[in-house]
C-alpha cells in the first residue's frame, strides 16, 4: 500500500494543489467488515467534520490497516469524503507498535495526564516515531500549493512542524493538541523533551485546549529552546520568528445536537431509555472511552457508596455508564476495563434486589442518535475525569438539553471546566467531595438548576466548532511564510 496522492491535488515542482492540509495521526475513516469504510469515531474526526463539512481541504493520515497486513483492504481508503481529499500515510504494524501502542501512548499519553500511570521510554520506540513523524511532513509537503495552510493535529505528530518548516518554509502551519499539555516538572522528564519542544516551535501557531497548557508550553521552550517571551507568545531562533502560543478551545457542533434533541424519535427514545432501566426517579449517566484517565472506576465507588449509604435509594436510582472501547492492545487499557468490570460486577451483586441492577455499564459504541437519546433520559451528567483536555461529552451533553433540565457535574480538570463554571465543579480525587456535589446537583432547586443549564446552553452554542476553527485559522492565516523562499527543502528524514 503506496502513499496515495490524489490528482486534483498535485502540481509542478514538487508542490501540491490543496490550499488547506489537515493532518492527524488517523484518517477521517476507518473500515468495517460489514459496511466498508465509514466515519471513525473520536473527538477530533467530529470536530474536523464539522469544520471541513463544506470546505474543499486534504486530510492527510494513517489509514487503520498496517501496510504489510495481508488482510489489509483492498485498494485502501476511498480517494474523497465530501470535500476532503483523503492522503494515506502507510505505516507498517511495527512502526504502528512502536510509533502509537509505543511511544505516543506509553510514554506521551501518560506523561501529558499528569502521570496517572507511569510512562514508559523506549529509544527504540522514538526513533520509529521521529521516522513516522518525517513521513507525516513529506506528505503534507507533497500535496500543499505554495503558501498553503497546514494544520497539523494532537500529540502523535509534535514533530511534523519543524519538519515540514525545512521542507516548506513557504507554507503557514498550525498545531493544535487536544490533550493537556504538562507542568514542566513532568515534561522534563522525557528524555526527548528538547526534539519536542522545538519540533512544535517549527508552527507559527501552537495552540492548546487551556490557558495554564499553554503556560506550561511557554514555560518548557524558555527551558528548553532558543526563544524569548512576547506578547502573543515567542519569538524563536536568530533572526527571531514570531510563534502565537495561546488557548483555542474546541468547542461542538452544537446546533446539530440541538437538532438531534428536537427530533421526535430521539425524543421517545429517551423515554424509552427510562422505561428501560425502571423509571428511576433519579438517572445518573456517564459517557466516556474506557480510558484510565476519565476515573470511571472513581466514579463508581462515589456512586457506588451512596447507595450502600442510603443517600440514595437503589430502587429508585439508575446509573448509566457507556464506555466505548478504545487502545485494547494497550496494558494499562486491559487493567481498566478488568477494574471497571469488577466494580460494576460486585455494587450490583451487592445492591440489586433480584431482578434489578442499579449500575448499567455498556462497553460498546454509540451512534450519535443514541446518545443524545441518553443525555436527554439523564438527569446528571456526570463527566469527572482525573485529567483531560477538553471534553466534548460534557458540551454535547448541554447543547442536547433542549428541555431546559439536567444538571452537569464536571471535573475541575478538564479543559471545559474553564468554560463551564456554572457546571457543578468537582475534584474527582475527592470520593467524599464527589458524593456531596451529586446530591447537591440532584436536589438543586428547579429554577436555579434551569437558570444553570440556561447559561451552560449559551456558552455552548456561542463558543461552538466554528468559532474554534475560525479563530485557529485567522492566527495560522495572519502569519507571514518566510519572505523569498519557494517550495522546496531538505528531507527532515
Amino acid at each position: 500500500m503506496g502513499l496515495v496522492v490524489q490528482d486534483p491535488n498535485v502540481g509542478r515542482n514538487g508542490a501540491g494543489a490543496a490550499e488547506l492540509v489537515v493532518v492527524a495521526n488517523r484518517l477521517p475513516v476507518e473500515h468495517d467488515e460489514v459496511e466498508g469504510w465509514r466515519r471513525a469515531p473520536g473527538g477530533l474526526v467530529s470536530a474536523m467534520d464539522a469544520v471541513l463539512r463544506d470546505r474543499e481541504a486534504t486530510w492527510v493520515g494513517w489509514g487503520g490497516h498496517p501496510a504489510d497486513d495481508p488482510d489489509a483492504a483492498a485498494g485502501g481508503p476511498p480517494e474523497r469524503v465530501g470535500t476532503v481529499a483523503l492522503v494515506e500515510v502507510p505505516l507498517t504494524a511495527a512502526e504502528v507498535t512502536a510509533h502509537y501502542d509505543g511511544f505516543a501512548n506509553r510514554a506521551l499519553w501518560p506523561n501529558y495526564h499528569s502521570g496517572i500511570v507511569a510512562s514508559t521510554y523506549h529509544r527504540s520506540q522514538f526513533q520509529v516515531h521521529r521516522e513516522v513523524n518525517a513521513r507525516f511532513a513529506r506528505a503534507a509537503a507533497g500535496v500543499a500549493a505554495p503558501g498553503a495552510v497546514v494544520w497539523v493535529h494532537d500529540y502523535q505528530l509534535q514533530l511534523v512542524p519543524a519538519m515540514l518548516r525545512q521542507l516548506r518554509p513557504d507554507l503557514r502551519i498550525g498545531f493544535f493538541l487536544h490533550i493537556p499539555f504538562p507542568p514542566l516538572e513532568l515534561f522534563s522528564q522525557i528524555p526527548w523533551r528538547v526534539q519536542i519542544v522545538e519540533g512544535l516551535l517549527g508552527a507559527d501557531v501552537v495552540g492548546f485546549q487551556t490557558r495554564d497548557a499553554a503556560l506550561n508550553f511557554r514555560r518548557a521552550a524558555e527551558r528548553f529552546a532558543d526563544v524569548a517571551l512576547t506578547a502573543e507568545g515567542l519569538a524563536v531562533g536568530r533572526p527571531p520568528r514570531p510563534v502565537v502560543v495561546r488557548a483555542f478551545p474546541i468547542g461542538i457542533r452544537a446546533a446539530d445536537f440541538r437538532a438531534l434533541a428536537e427530533d421526535a424519535d430521539v425524543q421517545r427514545r429517551a423515554k424509552q431509555v427510562r422505561a428501560d432501566v425502571g423509571e428511576p426517579d433519579v438517572l445518573l449517566l456517564g459517557v466516556d472511552r474506557l480510558d484510565y484517565t476519565k476515573g470511571i472506576d472513581v466514579r463508581i465507588q462515589a456512586i457506588t457508596e451512596l447507595l450502600l449509604d442510603g443517600e440514595l435509594d437503589p430502587a429508585g436510582t439508575a446509573f448509566i455508564q457507556v464506555a466505548p472501547p478504545t487502545r485494547a492492545k494497550v496494558e494499562e487499557y486491559q487493567q481498566i476495563r478488568a477494574e471497571v468490570e469488577l466494580l460494576v460486577s460486585r455494587a450490583n451483586g451487592t445492591l440489586g434486589p433480584l431482578g434489578t441492577n442499579p449500575i448499567h455499564y455498556m462497553h460498546q459504541p454509540m451512534p450519535p442518535e443514541e446518545l443524545v437519546a441518553l443525555y436527554q433520559a439523564a438527569d446528571v451528567m456526570l463527566v469527572t475525569p482525573l485529567r483531560d483536555g477538553m471534553n466534548l461529552v460534557a458540551k454535547e451533553f448541554v447543547a442536547s438539553r433542549v428541555d431546559g433540565a439536567g444538571a452537569l457535574v464536571l471535573s475541575e480538570f478538564t479543559g471545559a471546566a474553564e468554560q463551564m463554571d456554572r457546571a457543578w465543579l468537582v475534584n474527582p480525587h475527592d470520593i467524599e467531595g464527589m458524593k456531596r456535589t451529586i446530591l447537591a446537583a440532584i436536589h438543586e432547586p428547579r429554577a436555579s438548576a434551569e437558570a444553570r443549564m440556561a447559561a451552560l446552553r449559551a456558552g455552548v452554542a456561542r463558543h461552538d466548532v466554528h468559532w474554534w476553527a475560525e479563530d485557529f485559522l485567522a492566527a495560522v492565516r495572519g502569519a507571514a511564510a518566510v519572505p523569498g523562499e519557494d517550495a522546496g527543502g531538505t528531507d527532515p528524514a
